[in-house]
């Protein structure tokens, strides 16, 4: 279901946002009346996007992404950019892919927060939702690196929420299980059945599933909700 104007005034910022979970969220914040700015570091992406604004960056570089969100001001922000990294052992995986997948999954995110959370104090009024995953509160075998950069990002969320509690913004993050999108050509076959056999609902969640807490957790509805993961597991979750 569609609130049409629930955004209307209101300006938001998707990183990762030319695909995936953060494509579906941009174009109902867009469908919903808000001003969408796409942030990914895909420039072919970001050419096939008429529907929002978009901005080339690479979000693992802090200062650019400082100025960046000084020019943006949004009312929103959803760090939605990620990579999985290879499936392998903790004792076999590459350190190089390690530092990559915590620079992305988790530096990024806090270069955004940190950047954002001032901005949106100021104000008086904003939303930062950022995605994490089952496999941060669960860990998944042969994810270590993506595991443990979304278990940072809850913690981060945690954090960062109990901070601006009297402000009037609010901090919170998502915790999906699987959701089929691009991101799983970064996976084995093998991986992906071992995330189905997880799910009690024995389905993957959908890009508009997501979205739709999304956009709720970026709406004034929200507004009593913050420093909290909230999972959309399909029953995975345990706790």
């Amino acid at each position: 279901m569609i609130f049409e104007n629930r955004f209307a005034g209101r300006s938001a910022v998707i990183t990762g946002g030319a695909a995936g979970l953060g494509a579906g969220i941009a174009t109902r914040i867009t469908a919903e009346g808000g001003r969408v700015e796409v942030w990914d570091i895909d420039a072919d992406a970001l050419a096939r996007i008429d529907t929002h604004a978009t901005r080339q960056i690479d979000v693992t570089d802090a200062e650019a992404v400082s100025a960046a969100m000084t020019q943006a001001s949004p009312d929103i922000l959803v760090c939605s950019a990620g990579i999985t990294g290879p499936n392998t052992t903790t004792w076999d995986y590459p350190v190089a892919d390690w530092l990559a997948v915590q620079n992305l999954n988790l530096n990024a995110v806090f270069y955004c927060c940190r950047a954002a959370a001032p901005i949106m104090a100021a104000k008086g009024w904003g939303r930062i939702i950022n995605i994490a995953s089952i496999a941060g509160k669960e860990g998944n075998p042969n994810a270590p690196a993506y595991s443990a950069s979304k278990a940072g990002v809850i913690g981060l969320t945690k954090s960062l929420g109990k901070e601006l509690a009297t402000t009037g913004v609010t901090c919170n993050a998502i915790a999906p299980a699987a959701v089929r999108t691009a991101i799983f050509e970064q996976m084995t076959q093998d991986h992906i059945d071992f995330m189905q056999s997880k799910i009690p609902m024995g389905r993957f969640g959908t890009v508009e599933e997501i979205a739709a807490m999304a956009c709720w957790l970026a709406s004034d509805e929200a507004s009593f909700s913050t420093g909290f993961c909230f999972d959309q597991s399909g029953g995975r979750a345990t706790g």
